[in-house]
């Protein structure tokens, strides 16, 4: 009699739970056929985050989209999820396996302190057993926030593999054809006199707009798609810098791209000084201006490298 209450008892347990689990998936799909993303609260994301019973993956995203938060990149990272979610939700390989949510600072403080979270955005997964490991938080500050790398990372948490459809975006085929109309219009203007096109100057300048957008980051920010800066939800500080020497900020690009024109202003200074033919007072201030520049600016730059590479000057 013991056992056969033991197994009754068992039995009874198992269907309460998979009737429990039934519910929360069938809630979660409810959810997910209204919003590819599923907004949640304390309560919600205890109850169908945290809480066993589990068969499904839930991809969080942690933020602060309010205006008053002021954080920009929460924005520009949530559209990055946004079209990931809506990638999932209508692609044919959608299922209940895998869920995308979101939790607002403003509407789940609690979930913050509970996870004892202090900065946002924040991605993580929750498997469908067991706690989150430490590679089941996203990254964001090396790799970005693309939805591409975003899709890379759950591929490797979860075996689902999301393919990213991006909404038409012509503003780069515009933009080119009006540049190749304002280039084409002003050669045909300027068709009895070409020699501007054999002009040295013009053409340095343009090499250096090269170099310079090269040297200060701009292709590794087109690759991994970093936030503009960080903004702490805790105490509002902005950093432009990023303190690791494997990730940068765009900001942080546009500093350095900033400063290495200074730079390379003063040593054009500091060249035409040395070689003109002026008169020699004027050669002299052009001297000490250039030298200004390069002095001032490189040590700044130098600041800068010392901030992400800890322990320089080497020794």
């Amino acid at each position: 009699p013991s056992s056969l209450f033991f197994s009754l008892s068992l039995s009874t347990q198992l269907l309460s739970c998979n009737n429990l689990l039934a519910e929360k998936v069938e809630q979660l799909m409810e959810w997910s056929s209204r919003r590819s993303v599923i907004r949640m609260n304390g309560d919600k994301f205890r109850r169908f985050v945290k809480a066993p019973p589990r068969n499904y993956s839930v991809i969080v995203m942690f933020t602060a989209l309010q205006p008053q938060r002021q954080c920009s990149v929460c924005r520009q990272a949530n559209e990055e999820y946004q079209v990931l979610a809506n990638s999932w939700r209508y692609s044919s390989a959608f299922s209940n396996k895998l869920f995308f949510t979101i939790v607002d600072y403003d509407e789940g403080a609690d979930v913050f302190q509970q996870l004892n979270m202090n900065s946002a955005p924040t991605f993580m997964h929750f498997p469908p057993k067991g706690k989150p490991k430490r590679a089941d938080t996203f990254d964001l500050q090396r790799i970005g926030f693309a939805a591409e790398q975003l899709a890379k990372w759950i591929a490797d948490r979860t075996d689902v593999h999301i393919r990213v459809f991006r909404p038409p975006n012509y503003s780069g085929t515009i933009a080119l054809a009006l540049l190749v109309s304002l280039v084409g219009g002003l050669l045909y203007l300027r068709r009895n006199n070409l020699e501007f096109i054999y002009n040295k100057t013009g053409w340095a300048m343009a090499a250096l707009c090269v170099v310079f957008a090269m040297t200060s980051g701009q292709m590794w920010n087109h690759i991994r798609g970093p936030p503009y800066a960080h903004k702490n939800p805790q105490n509002g500080q902005v950093s432009y810098i990023h303190g690791s020497s494997q990730a940068q900020f765009v900001a942080e690009s546009h500093i350095i791209l900033l400063l290495n024109a200074a730079i390379t202003m003063g040593m054009v200074l500091l060249n035409e000084a040395a070689t003109s033919k002026g008169d020699v007072g004027k050669r002299r201030i052009i001297c000490l201006v250039g030298l200004g520049l390069v002095v001032f600016f490189f040590s700044f730059l130098l600041s800068i490298f010392r901030s992400k590479y800890h322990g320089y000057p080497y020794r």
